[in-house]
């Protein structure tokens, strides 16, 4: 008896919390826009899958194309500059 309390409780105090974070409209466009911006990364990752200093450039260059054709927000690149 105990044990089914104590899990109503808990279920009870973390499901209300959960509809209402990802209900809201403006929920459901960060989360689409942080996905569309994984989807970038994901396909920089795999056209550029080595980790050399050129590899690197050019996914962190693809990376911004693709997040600037989808309307994202820019993000730091992740490799150091190319020394010339």
């Amino acid at each position: 008896m105990t044990r089914a309390v104590a899990f109503l409780a808990l279920s009870l105090a973390l499901c209300p919390s959960i509809a209402v974070a990802s209900g809201t409209q403006q929920g459901k466009v960060v989360l689409q826009r942080w996905k569309n911006m994984d989807n970038c990364e994901r396909q920089a990752q795999k056209a550029f899958p080595d980790f050399t200093a050129e590899a690197n450039a050019k996914r962190d260059a693809a990376i911004s194309a693709c997040l600037s054709s989808g309307n994202l927000p820019p993000r730091q690149p992740v490799s150091p500059p190319v020394p010339k």
